[in-house]
């Protein structure tokens, strides 16, 4: 049948095979309903392909999917290692892949990305950002309505949505006019049979091949259509191959008593094609429509013989072992090749799918000790952590509880304890957090339990660093590093060696910066992913905290990617909390924005988004516009005060009292509750930065009682009147609203003119208004008038991706480097360089690398 009405989509897929030929690598991805026409449409693309190496791969409709499945089914053609049963991180598959793919022209297809898996997408992602001055073509496909906001392919399709280079094609259903140019030589009415098939090309194929027949009314009827004559005996094996969502490998075919000429016969139905090592469907439809012609009860006796054909090929995935074992009713076997599944999972970084294996070792494990299913509630616990699903993973948790005290197990009973320790705390419940890591230590040392208890005693150090009472994680911490040294646990031992390092950094002692970094290297090295990530977490808000933004950035350009590699969203969560504060500080306020909406709309830890709560409501006070979220500041004070940590509670409150201060509105909170706060933190080891912030907000309301006896040095400058000396500090850290600030706090007019200039560039128009009515009611002169919107310059304006090129332009590198580096093309580049100038407004590149540090860049 021929292509019909895919002439445009056919030549975009054109287009990019043209690019790629000069080195201008692209991505497509193709959206349809089932039936469409996509993989057609990839036919036809690939018709065009000459000189390119085709590799074509699908996800599987299994109920969990395999992990990396894909790109493990093309790994031999495509010349790079399986790393199945390796150690192998993510981060070496997206490696061997893309040098493998990009080793000569070459088309990858990828399809059905709606049953993929988490490890997958990251291999995809990784490889759309780096199409761009390669010589392959990715084309990938997914029905749009199996795709919902929490699918794991959501991210990458977000990524063709905005990334350069990359696309989306969506099909509609063809038109009348299509229809009648298929069925009007074969004698069928067009607009009966569209009307019956909704214009779904595979559908009106389906009907056009049998046209005695009368019209179908579903896609079902049409392909039973076409095995009515097939007999008994050669149906049954249609179902067979039906029942194997994947494929029926060529090895089974024998332990079913597939012989050749069945094979012979069922090919001249035209329903089944050969590919990936085994025979499948041409089409999913068929597939479903065969599979739904299984009488009851006979599903699981199918099942059941493609289990028992499957286990004896030695290469078989669990995954797929696990599919047929549930299918077939088979709990002790789906119990075993799930755990197996779950395990494989878990080494690939598929979190997700690990959790989902693990749930269903759980719903078979019939006649598992309390124990064995503690242990499996255990692990799942885990991957759901990880995955950002904190609820869940408290749950599961504490449905371990029972059963470690059924089996007598005080050391897995004190280990489960400490495990919901952390999720507590990360869900913004510090309270009970701190009980269960009290319960812990008690169950552990009942039963003689070294290594729960130091594990115990860690996170009861690390609770009391976030509270910054640095004496008792200290004291706890001495703890756990005797117990590590005397029962020989060396991860015990890092991380209580972690957690002490960044409570010495906490109170001060700036050398113990550096072995922070040696810990979390030792972390790494060890495959500790998790340690070394929230090391990298720990270590990122320390640095935005102390004001060392350059250092935090380091930081977080190199924790973000692994957190990524190593599928740890929680950790990502975190770390792009801390990532938009920075930004805040650097005067960054669109990217910092970008960075708190996606903290405060994606499943994460709650405990995260006191920052993005935050920010957002400051940066809608200094632009002097409403806040998009209803109350944001409120919201932050909420979960602040139930915390009552004073690395959140002190600078909500400072917030507040910035909002008092723009507004004239008074806040209780802030007359009451702030100016007790800085007297009781006042000398409190770790709470010099907060303090010093809440102590200057009062002061210029007019409600400190009392200087600080200690705060940082920038607040201490300000609170000591030596206001130009502040601003200049402020001017090396990069933070121009902290120097607009200490300007304004001058008595000199000249000053306090410059500090409305520099909030104008930041478009902090809520503020420099304010400072504007104090300086009219002092009778100043020489007012800056408030800057037209259309000839603003927005230096903060500047996006994630600008501050990119940004920093690279103020390095000295050319056009061609930074799209090397940044693996964008070189005219994407121009434009992000032109995007960067104009909103920095500086006039040259030289201008931005003379101005780096004044930039902050």
């Amino acid at each position: 049948m021929p292509l019909l009405e895919r002439e445009p989509e056919l030549a975009v897929l054109e287009g990019a095979l043209a690019r790629a030929s000069t080195g201008q690598g692209s991505g497509i991805a193709v959206a349809g309903e089932p039936g469409a026409g996509k993989s057609a449409l990839f036919d036809a693309g690939v018709a065009a392909a000459a000189g390119f190496r085709v590799l074509r791969g699908g996800c599987d409709p299994l109920s969990t999917p395999r992990p990396l499945g894909p790109f493990r089914d093309i790994a031999t053609a495509a010349g790079f290692p399986d790393h199945s049963g390796d150690d192998a991180r993510l981060s070496q598959w997206c490696e061997s892949v893309f040098a493998a793919l990009t080793s000569e022209p070459t088309l990858l297809i990828i399809e059905d990305l709606h049953w993929v898996d988490t490890a997958s997408v990251e291999v995809l992602r990784f490889l759309a950002r780096r199409l761009d001055g390669s010589p392959l073509v990715l084309w990938v496909s997914y029905r749009a309505e199996e795709i919902g906001p929490r699918h794991s392919a959501r991210s990458l399709l977000g990524d063709f949505a905005r990334l350069d280079g990359v696309s989306t094609l969506v099909l509609s259903p063809l038109s009348i006019r299509a229809v009648a140019e298929l069925v009007d030589p074969v004698g069928l009415d067009a607009e009966r049979v569209h009307a019956a098939t909704a214009g779904n090309p595979f559908f009106v194929t389906e009907v056009a091949k049998e046209p005695g027949r009368p019209v179908p009314t579903s896609v079902r009827d049409a392909v039973l259509a076409r095995v009515a004559a097939v007999t008994p005996d050669d149906f049954e094996v249609l179902q067979l191959v039906a029942a194997a969502p994947d494929r029926l490998d060529d090895v089974a075919l024998g332990c079913l008593s597939v012989d050749l000429p069945t094979l012979r016969r069922l090919d001249l139905t035209g329903l089944l094609v050969r590919g990936r090592g085994g025979l499948r469907f041409h089409h999913e439809l068929a597939r479903q429509a065969i599979e739904s012609t299984i009488p009851p009860g006979g599903a699981q006796q199918i099942h059941a013989r493609l289990l028992t054909a499957l286990e004896t090929i030695a290469s078989v995935d669990p995954a797929r072992l696990t599919h047929h074992a549930v299918a077939a009713g088979n709990r002790a076997k789906a119990a075993r090749h799930a755990r197996e599944a779950a395990d494989e999972a878990t080494f690939a970084a598929s979190h997700t799918e690990a959790a989902s294996f693990f749930a269903v070792a759980l719903e078979n494990a019939e006649g598992a000790s309390p124990a064995e299913r503690a242990d499996l509630l255990q692990r799942r616990s885990l991957a759901l952590y990880l995955t950002s699903r904190l609820a869940e993973a408290i749950e599961t948790i504490r449905e371990s509880f029972p059963l470690w005290e059924a089996a007598a197990d005080g050391a897995g009973l004190a280990t489960a304890h400490e495990t919901c320790a952390v999720y507590e705390y990360y869900n913004a419940r510090r309270s009970e957090a701190e009980s269960q890591a009290e319960l812990a230590s008690e169950v552990g040392l009942a039963a003689r339990a070294d290594g729960a208890v130091g594990q115990a005693r860690a996170t009861s150090a690390f609770l009391a660093f976030m509270r910054t009472d640095l004496a008792a994680a200290s004291s706890a911490l001495a703890e756990s590093a005797r117990i590590a040294d005397r029962a020989d646990l060396e991860a015990l031992a890092t991380r209580s060696r972690l957690i002490q390092n960044l409570t010495d950094l906490a109170g001060g002692d700036e050398h113990d910066r550096a072995a922070v970094l040696v810990e979390i290297d030792t972390a790494r090295t060890r495959a500790w992913d998790e340690l070394a990530s929230s090391g990298y977490s720990q270590l990122s808000y320390l640095d935005v905290e102390f004001r060392r933004y350059r250092a935090a950035e380091h930081v977080l350009e190199e924790s973000l990617p692994f957190a990524v590699d190593r599928d740890i969203a929680i950790c990502q969560h975190w770390q792009r909390s801390v990532r938009s504060r920075l930004r805040f500080g650097q005067g960054r306020w669109s990217a910092a924005q970008e960075d708190a909406v996606h903290v405060l709309t994606e499943d994460g830890m709650p405990v995260a988004r006191v920052w993005p709560l935050v920010i957002s409501g400051l940066i809608a006070l200094r632009q002097g516009r409403p806040s998009e979220s209803s109350d944001p500041l409120e919201a932050a004070w909420e979960m602040a005060s139930e915390l009552r940590e004073p690395w959140r509670y002190l600078p909500t409150l400072s917030a507040l009292a910035e909002r008092m201060w723009v507004t004239g509105v008074s806040d209780d909170r802030v007359t009451t509750e702030a100016v007790a706060a800085v007297a009781e933190q006042d000398g409190r080891p770790g709470t010099e930065w907060v303090v010093g912030d809440l102590a200057l907000w009062l002061q210029r309301l007019g409600l400190l009682e009392a200087v600080p006896s200690t705060t940082a040095e920038p607040f201490q400058l300000t609170l000591d009147g030596r206001h130009d000396e502040a601003a200049r500090w402020w001017r090396h850290a990069g933070d121009p609203y902290a120097e607009a600030l200490a300007l304004s706090d001058s008595s000199d007019p000249d000053n306090q003119v410059r500090a409305v200039e520099l909030l104008d560039r930041l478009e902090a128009s809520g503020t420099a208004d304010r400072l504007r009515a104090d300086l009219r009611r002092r009778g100043v002169a020489n007012i800056p008038a408030k800057p037209r919107t259309s000839t603003r310059s927005n230096p903060a304006g500047l996006t994630n991706r600008q501050l990119d090129v940004a920093k690279l332009v103020a390095r000295g590198f050319t056009n061609a480097e930074i799209a090397a580096r940044l693996f964008i093309s070189p005219k994407t580049t121009d434009h992000h360089v032109s995007a960067v100038l104009a909103k920095l407004g500086a006039p040259t590149r030289r201008a931005v690398m003379m101005q780096a540090d004044e930039l902050g860049l």
